[in-house]
């Protein structure tokens, strides 16, 4: 079945383009292409694309700028998919406002897999079908009817998909949730390269609401199984 849904494929390497995009045609979807940050951030206000697929080492300005920029106005999901491996990289990326990461090479079977997560995550935020009501422990308050999260009254700005992380720690806090759980319920799957993404997420999490990461109040790490919320 035909998508009506655009992507934006940012990426100056034209062989890697060509197989994102020839990808992206088998599957029914439409898309524009792009090897500059300066007019990925153009079409991106001109297309308004469902999702943006961006390689962060572009020939004119660094893709994560390219994020920056597209995130003063958007809410548009934003794939990186670079060679860069640093986790600080990572976590940079995703401060800025992207939704996911995925490291070259990586398999067209995976990064189809992601864009249906991010897309559905999309769908669901703008449709606004997401608990309702306020978690409240620690000084620590979601809200879900808003998609808010502050600490002590400080809003604590979280990506799409920590936030999603948050939310669920939230619906089963005090239960620890193994890896494979998490995995699932965010990406609905569970391969190696999400457990690695986990990490990079819970990381990010964990440095924006705990005041010392080492020594968490929140967010406890089961070594070996996975992660429990505080509940009390």
């Amino acid at each position: 079945m035909e998508s009506k849904q655009y992507i934006l494929v940012v990426e100056d390497d034209k062989p890697i383009r060509n197989f994102i995009t020839t990808s992206l045609k088998a599957q029914g979807f439409n898309y524009i292409e792009t090897e500059k940050g300066i007019e990925a951030i153009a079409l991106s206000m001109s297309h308004k694309p469902d999702l943006i697929i961006l390689d962060l080492g572009l020939p004119d300005i660094d893709g994560i700028e390219v994020v920056k920029q597209v995130r003063e106005w958007s809410k548009v999901p934003i794939i990186i998919v670079s060679a860069r491996e640093n986790e600080r990289q990572k976590i940079e990326a995703l401060d800025k406002g992207a939704d996911d990461y995925l490291t070259k090479p990586f398999g067209i079977g995976e990064l189809l897999a992601r864009i249906r997560v991010s897309l559905r995550h999309s769908a669901i935020s703008n449709n606004e079908d997401e608990s309702t009501g306020i978690f409240n422990v620690k000084g620590l308050v979601v809200d879900f009817d808003k998609r808010k999260v502050t600490i002590n009254n400080e809003e604590i700005h979280l990506t799409p998909i920590e936030y999603k992380i948050m939310a669920l720690l939230c619906k089963y806090s005090g239960k620890v949730l193994t890896h494979n759980f998490i995995i699932k319920e965010i990406w609905a799957s569970s391969t190696g390269s999400e457990t690695q993404s986990l990490r990079v997420f819970m990381a990010s999490l964990r440095r924006k609401i705990e005041k010392n990461p080492a020594d968490p109040q929140y967010i406890f790490t089961e070594v070996g199984v996975g992660y429990r919320l505080v509940d009390e």
